[in-house]
């Protein structure tokens, strides 16, 4: 993948920035600054997914995240975006198909573990839930970041349905 010049990483930049401080519009603005070509650059890319997601623009993150899929498979962002944005648009059953795959892939990266969590539950089928839930913690424990995953395994309300069994999963 070509580097972005370093007009274009300015811009790129400026934009992070500008959706960190919850400002979508001068976001945008710098996005559309980047070189016509360098648009589609998957960095790029990254950042207006984040931009159409604080809009909550789910169809576009979708597209978005595809693409980022087909330009760097092996990279886990767009397996987990494309499928966070299904998901969000309450098509959970293709968010869970779409990402069955990144755990093959990936396999030491936690949040494609908690996500199909996640949407196992949502769908109903907790004993696939527990097990997924399981190797998100198992791999946040090898990891040495299980208090930061802690507490996204303790409240998030997709896991609701398994609050009475965590003890299961040696939470």
């Amino acid at each position: 993948m070509d580097f972005l010049e370093p007009q274009d990483a300015m811009h790129l930049n400026a934009a992070e920035g500008w959706l960190g401080l919850g400002n979508c519009v001068e976001a945008n603005a710098e996005l559309e600054q980047i070189t016509p070509a360098m648009r589609s650059h998957p960095d790029v890319l990254e950042v207006r997914y984040e931009f159409f997601a604080k809009e909550k623009r789910w169809e576009a993150c979708v597209d978005i995240a595809s693409a980022i899929v087909k330009l760097v498979p092996e990279s886990s962002f767009g397996w987990i975006h494309r499928s966070f944005a299904l998901h969000e648009l309450k098509r959970t059953k293709e968010a869970l198909e779409n990402l069955l795959p990144a755990a093959d892939f990936f396999p030491d990266e936690i949040t494609v573990r908690f996500n199909l969590a996640c949407y196992e539950c949502v769908l109903g089928n907790i004993s696939q839930a527990k097990l997924r839930l399981a190797e998100a913690f198992n791999l946040a424990i090898n990891q040495h970041c299980i208090d930061e995953w802690k507490s996204h395994i303790l409240n998030d309300p997709d896991l609701a349905p398994l609050r009475g069994m965590l003890d299961e999963v040696e939470i």
